[in-house]
């Protein structure tokens, strides 16, 4: 089991150069867990790839609901005031914290390719390159 941003979750859904180490973390552990924050930063990137041309919406659309599928009831609300005290403590955003509270709540790594959670939680976040 483990907590995955969102990046990690478009480099598995989305072909690119990280797709090998998405595909490589999901087959070391297909347990993926995510707070719901993931679907709206997942939708942004697939908006953003139709908007500029990169990804048909259609096909957009499809990636999103083949991702939402991956998680299967696997995604949480988090605690605001535990992501508030460790978005101030670190520095790190908000958005990011989510994933990081997900991860000490579940007491699993967080893998991420974030480098600012990676140095402010080198305990919890682990590296999608190390990970793979």
């Amino acid at each position: 089991m483990i907590v995955v941003d969102a990046n990690v979750v478009v480099y598995y859904a989305v072909p690119g150069p990280r797709t090998p180490l998405a595909e490589r973390a999901r087959e070391s552990d297909p347990d993926w867990h995510a707070p719901l924050l993931w679907r709206s930063e997942v939708r942004n990137v697939l908006a953003g790839l139709a908007r500029r041309g990169e990804m048909d919406l259609g096909l957009a659309a499809e990636v999103m609901g083949a991702a939402q599928g991956m998680f299967g009831g696997r995604e949480y609300e988090v605690d605001s005031t535990a992501v508030l005290e460790r978005a101030v403590e670190s520095g790190c955003t908000a958005y990011d914290c989510e994933y990081v509270v997900l991860a000490e709540q579940l007491g699993v790594p967080l893998v991420t390719v974030d480098r600012q959670v990676l140095r402010a939680f080198p305990r919890i976040a682990v590296a999608l390159e190390d990970f793979a």
